[in-house]
């Protein structure tokens, strides 16, 4: 934590909003020093949680040179379901879309006979049918009947009093002119209303997903719209001239306006700054296997990395609704530092539900009754009442300890540190099975990885799964608390261009898709010169969506110069083979044209710390708490991170403060501090 002042010289600024906190960090170019400031998220009005965080750091932004966001305000609307009241306008006899969906269930609950997809976000009284037709080639079938367009606006609008319309049209991703005539009309018609059109969006096949799409871009585009540039106007105030930058999901980061009129795109731009950070330390020290282990206050996110690439998909969802728009492959499990522990039938559970900012876990002594995972790693002696947040936040250990007697321990016929010990083995349980997700369920070893522990809570549970899940080593870089937000700084200005084409692999259809390339590479470099980009600092990559001829879904091949036919179906092969263990003698089928238009940013640099001087580090005290890795309560010496410097080294039990954040290194394991400061914990595995 730091006194507030004015930054002087090159200062950038990252902000991460979270379930609980809101975290502002500010690097100096010129010096290297980070600063790192949190707030509480302000639910009701989220843009004050910024500027209370931002507040902390500066009192004025004058010297700010650039200033990236990320937000889940966008994901919690949906997951909430507080969006915006919405109509929908599609092709006739297809207001039905929604409920239709897809007949396949879910994996994760692939055996829950009771299972119900979600209801649509829209009732059927607010979709309307309008004549009008194209098909799979673009071709017009039947003219859009304009007028059937006006009655649709009228009935949505003046006498449903919607704000919100999403447009979507039938094989729109092969000629959009139907959808963008609709669109004019309702704009012209009525300025004030929101409207979404889905080939804005993505311009792949497949309606039922791109219906899904554009109607949850509608849903929390006002949201945003309002949000975003409120917080613009405040920061303006305070004095940032330069433009405030929005974190998308799949990396990079857009501009505010350009957030406006996609707001879907930052649906997931919080846990992405913490992918974008681990993907940037993996290729600075050339560590080829990495996994992300964010723990906020709401949810752990887990994402893999090798070779310095973060897995990504163009097909995701959230809450049970399909996305098509490129994202990071995160997989999110609702159990952070909030999460609430509770007893269902006999058995103890922990999450998804959170305390978050308000009313907090009990210990905050804001209104909260339920235990939370804060409050048992309280129980268990890792944290300090006294330490908290570098001390800025008064803590109430025993009333966590009450509220897990009264909840937990009495109705579980267990003591306090018992029941405290067996909400972290659930939590752990929950974690363990998203990591699997994305790792074992792939054919990945988790063992050959790096685990990477980010968030608030990650440093505290990191090495505890690591134990669980046999890896090696932990690494908690520096400000891990605020790690999303470092991340942000590392971010280019990204946007994606897509195209669905469904063509046979061959040589003549690379040949006659290099205009369609280049109309996507225009579209590019028009948003990126929009940007200011210079050209020596923009990259245009180009992507094929590859898959075997009747498969339903595809992997994605990077172009590389002189590439011909076989040599990507040669690596569409290995990339299946490594993917699913086989490979097929098929020919291959083009689904997808995609193009990355990159624009380079000038990013922090990792800086080497001096060594430690002779001796060891000393403790500036201890506690007793919980060892998992004798199952007992040990003496645990207590370091301060600050004080840690390259070349130290400290045997488990342990613990490291800095504030933010604490490490607890168990009685089998090793810490040690690398040339960048950054802690390593080494170990044996085993279970809590």
């Amino acid at each position: 934590m730091n006194s507030p002042d004015t930054p002087a010289g090159r200062t950038r600024f990252a902000v991460d909003i979270g379930g609980t906190f809101v975290d502002a960090i500010a690097y100096d170019e010129e010096t290297g020093q980070i600063r790192l400031h949190k707030a509480s998220t302000t639910p009701g009005a989220p843009e004050q949680g910024v500027l209370d965080a931002v507040g902390g750091l500066a009192t004025r932004l004058d010297g700010v040179e650039a200033f990236v966001h990320g937000t889940t305000l966008g994901l919690n609307a949906i997951l909430q379901r507080r969006g915006a009241d919405l109509g929908i306008i599609t092709n006739e006899g297809f207001r039905d879309l929604l409920e239709i969906a897809r007949a396949n269930v879910p994996g994760q609950h692939m055996y829950d006979f009771s299972y119900a997809p979600p209801p649509p976000l829209v009732p059927r009284r607010r979709r309307v049918g309008v004549p009008g037709r194209i098909d799979a080639q673009g071709d017009v079938v039947q003219d859009l009947d304009e007028d059937a367009v006006r009655e649709a606006g009228r009935i949505l609008v003046e006498e449903q009093g919607l704000a919100s319309l999403a447009i979507c049209f039938l094989h729109s991703y092969a000629n959009p002119e139907h959808e963008r005539r609709a669109a004019r009309i309702l704009r012209e018609l009525y300025p004030d209303v929101s409207i979404s059109v889905s080939t804005d969006i993505t311009r792949e096949y497949r309606e039922y997903e791109r219906t899904s799409t554009v109607t949850l871009d509608a849903y929390i585009r006002p949201v945003l719209s309002d949000y975003i540039g409120t917080l613009e106007a405040r920061l303006t105030e305070a004095g940032l001239t330069h433009p405030l930058h929005i974190m998308r999901s799949g990396g990079g980061a857009m501009t505010a306006e350009l957030a406006r009129r996609a707001p879907l795109m930052t649906v997931l731009s919080g846990p992405a700054g913490g992918v974008v950070g681990a993907s940037f330390l993996a290729r600075e020290q050339n560590l080829p296997k990495v996994i992300s282990f964010d723990v906020g206050g709401t949810s752990v996110d887990c994402c893999v990395i090798e070779d310095g690439e973060p897995g990504e998909v163009h097909e995701a969802g959230i809450d049970g609704f399909p996305l098509l728009i490129p994202i990071f492959d995160i997989r999110t499990v609702g159990a952070g530092g909030g999460s609430i522990a509770w007893i269902d039938e006999g058995l103890l559970k922990v999450g998804p539900h959170s305390a978050g900012a308000v009313p907090g876990p009990v210990a905050y002594g804001a209104g909260g009754t339920e235990p939370t995972v804060t409050d048992a790693s309280l129980a268990l002696g890792y944290l300090d009442p006294a330490a908290f947040l570098g001390g800025d936040m008064t803590i109430d250990a025993d009333a966590a300890r009450a509220a897990i007697d009264v909840k937990l321990a009495g109705p579980l016929g267990v003591t306090v540190p018992q029941a405290a010990a067996s909400v972290l083995r659930v939590l752990l349980a929950r974690m363990v099975g998203a990591l699997r997700e994305i790792t074992v369920e792939r054919a990945l070893d988790p063992r050959e990885f790096a685990l990477l522990a980010i968030g608030g809570a990650g440093p505290l549970l990191g090495p505890m799964l690591a134990r669980e899940m046999g890896i090696a080593t932990t690494i908690v870089p520096q400000v891990p608390a605020a790690f999303s937000a470092f991340g942000m700084l590392m971010s280019d200005l990204e946007y994606e261009f897509a195209a669905t084409v469904l063509r046979s692999l061959s040589d003549d259809s690379l040949a006659v898709l290099e205009s369609e390339f280049a109309d996507l590479e225009a579209q590019g470099d028009e948003v990126l010169s929009a940007q200011g980009i210079k050209p020596e600092d923009r990259t245009l990559i180009r992507r094929l969506d590859i898959r075997y001829h009747g498969q339903e879904h595809s992997l994605g091949i990077d172009l590389q110069p002189g590439d011909t036919a076989a040599s990507v179906l040669a690596r569409f092969n290995a990339q299946h083979e490594a993917r699913y263990g086989h490979a097929m003698a098929d020919t291959g089928q083009i689904l997808t044209l995609r193009v990355r238009a990159v624009g380079r940013l000038a990013k922090p640099a990792l800086r080497e710390l001096a060594p430690a001087g002779p001796g060891g580090p000393e403790a500036v005290g201890e506690r007793p708490a919980f060892d998992v890795a004798t199952g007992e309560t040990a003496v645990f010496p207590v370091y301060d991170r600050t004080t840690l410097a390259p070349g130290h080294e400290v045997s488990g039990p342990a613990i490291v403060e800095e504030g933010t954040s604490t490490t607890v290194i168990f009685g089998d394991q090793r810490l040690t501090v690398d040339t960048y400061g950054q802690l390593l914990v080494t170990g044996t595995g085993g279970t809590l």
